[in-house]
């Protein structure tokens, strides 16, 4: 078992230590065991992590990440970004996306209705997460979307400095970095400068910036050398 089936596995056996909400019904119509971790998708060695907040039904269903409507339109405007062009090809598109980003979420799980997982879910599985971004890949810049996906930074930089650059007109052209940390299963403590993106959600239920979210993830995009 390598490094990162090893933090799958411990992942599942921290989900089956203690109970916490996940939405069984669309874990059972997808034939999925609902402790078993949807950690990531994609290519550790990726420069590019785009950091969501939680899984949807699809997400269940494929295994992935980012896979949902919100997700199409962030693999459709990478896709364009790579190649200049659009495609209907949907496996065509998401190949690319799996060979050029990393995919993941707060929680590799999905929490019942569409409500974010509480903050005690969250830390639950925050070193878990940790390990994943510190240890295993390999990137540096991450593009964070949406309110909860950034705020899951926040104790990687002095207090309240997450929240008062979130307050910022230009918040979703400006960039921060964090210094993120992890501990692995012996104890041994590791540390990893990145840089932080954010970009709103792109769920249609968002009116204020769906229909600009194009063109915000095409400049964060363009300011990256991927």
């Amino acid at each position: 078992m390598n490094s990162i089936e090893k933090l799958i596995s411990q992942t599942q056996i921290e989900a089956e230590r203690a109970p916490f909400p996940i939405d069984l019904e669309v874990y059972q119509a997808a034939g999925k065991v609902p402790t078993k971790p949807v950690l990531y998708a994609g290519n550790l060695k990726s420069e590019i992590c785009f950091f969501g907040r939680d899984l949807g039904r699809d997400e269940v269903r494929a295994e992935q990440p980012l896979i949902g409507a919100a997700g199409k339109l962030v693999r459709d405007g990478f896709y364009l970004s790579v190649y200049g062009k659009k495609s209907q090809d949907r496996s065509q598109i998401n190949q690319a996306c799996c060979e050029r980003l990393l995919l993941t979420n707060t929680v590799p799980y999905k929490p019942p209705g569409n409500k974010a997982y509480p903050t005690e879910v969250k830390e639950r599985f925050r070193p878990f997460l940790e390990r994943l971004l510190v240890r295993e890949w390999e990137g540096n810049h991450l593009i964070t979307l949406g309110t909860e996906a950034f705020k899951w930074f926040i104790p990687y930089r002095g207090k309240g400095e997450l929240v008062k650059f979130f307050q910022r007109e230009d918040r979703y052209s400006a960039k921060i970095e964090v210094n993120l940390s992890a501990t692995d299963e012996q104890g041994m403590q590791y540390q990893k400068s990145v840089t932080i993106l954010p970009l709103p959600h792109p769920s249609p239920l968002n009116q204020q910036y769906y229909a600009k979210f194009p063109q915000l993830l095409q400049d964060r995009l363009n300011d990256i050398a991927f």
